[in-house]
C-alpha cells in the first residue's frame, strides 16, 4: 500500500511516470522502505495506463462485491443498550426514593435518636 501511495504522490506532484528510484526516495523521506520487486511489479502493472482510469475501474469492480449485511447496525444496538441503562438507573433511583420516605432503619424517622 505504501508503494501505491508513493506512486500516487509522485503523480500528484507532476511526475507522470515515476521510476523505482523515485518511489524509493519518497519512501526513504518518511523513514519507510519497500522491496524492489514490489516497486517493479507496480511500475510494470501501471506502465502505459492512466492511473485515474485504473482506480475508476477498480471502484466499479468493488461496487459489485457483496459487503454482507447483519441484523442491524452496531450503532443502533449501542443506542438501544444506552437507553436501557438510563431507564434502569431512573427506575433504581425512583425505587430508592420510595423506600427511603423519611423512615429510619427501624421504622422511626431519621431525626429521632435513642
Amino acid at each position: 500500500m505504501k508503494v501505491v501511495s508513493a506512486y500516487l504522490l509522485l503523480q500528484l506532484g507532476g511526475n507522470d511516470t515515476p521510476s523505482a528510484s523515485d518511489i524509493q526516495n519518497v519512501l526513504k523521506s518518511v523513514g519507510a522502505s519497500a522491496e524492489d520487486d514490489h516497486v517493479n511489479k507496480l511500475i510494470t502493472a501501471l506502465k502505459g495506463k492512466n492511473v485515474l482510469e485504473v482506480i475508476a475501474s477498480g471502484s466499479l469492480k468493488l461496487a459489485s462485491v457483496p459487503s454482507g449485511g447483519s441484523g442491524g447496525s452496531s450503532s443502533e444496538k449501542t443506542e438501544e443498550k444506552a437507553e436501557e441503562k438510563v431507564e434502569e438507573k431512573q427506575k433504581e433511583k425512583s425505587e430508592s426514593e420510595e423506600a427511603d420516605m423519611g423512615m429510619g432503619l427501624f421504622g422511626g424517622s431519621d431525626s429521632e435518636s435513642d
